[in-house]
């Protein structure tokens, strides 16, 4: 009788942790809005700025919808020609475009994603339309563009230019923020 009390006791445990880890399973999969603040800029910190593109595609991969906002000092690094020296000779593309993915991470990514390492951007810039090519909205804070300077037209066409009051619609409406 006790060996049988405890193979019941046994059971319930293991049905207990089986239906509660299938619980946290079930709540960490629910899709949500993701919004990604990028806010600083190539220039000053590439370890922030470079990490913005591989936690949104682990984002999407994991099902949630992935809105990237640029914003303060990093819409310099997706303006054309930013700077006055890529100006005189008019330069054509961005700061994230000149920032080649290290063939270390490009590996790292192709293990990670499960992806042909072929597929795995070579460049930032590319990288923007690779993730965009995935459904991942990109918005890049108009007004921070003008205080930089930066013609709107300058801007990569990855990232569409929003008004202030978008912005607060979009903090507004995500489930979850994360800043860079």
């Amino acid at each position: 009788m006790k060996n049988m009390k405890f193979r019941l006791g046994l059971c319930v445990v293991v049905l207990t942790l089986f239906t509660g880890n299938r619980a946290v399973e079930a709540e960490q999969i629910q899709p949500q809005h993701i919004l990604i603040h990028m806010k600083t800029s190539l220039a000053e910190d590439d370890a922030q700025i470079c990490a913005v593109p591989n936690v949104a595609w682990a984002m999407v991969k994991a099902g949630h919808q992935v809105t990237i906002l640029v914003d303060a000092s990093a819409v310099s690094s997706v303006a054309k020609g930013f700077g006055w020296f890529r100006r005189l000779v008019h330069s054509d593309t961005t700061a994230l475009d000149r920032a080649k993915l290290p063939k270390r991470e490009r590996m790292s990514l192709a293990d990670q994603m499960g992806v042909p390492l072929e597929e795995i951007p070579h460049q930032y810039g590319e990288y923007l339309g690779f993730l965009k090519k995935m459904g991942v909205t990109i918005y890049g804070n108009q007004t921070m563009m003008l205080l930089y300077n930066i013609d709107l037209q300058d801007v990569a066409p990855e990232v569409t230019p929003i008004a202030l009051k978008q912005m607060v619609e979009l903090f507004h409406s995500a489930d979850r923020i994360i800043v860079y």
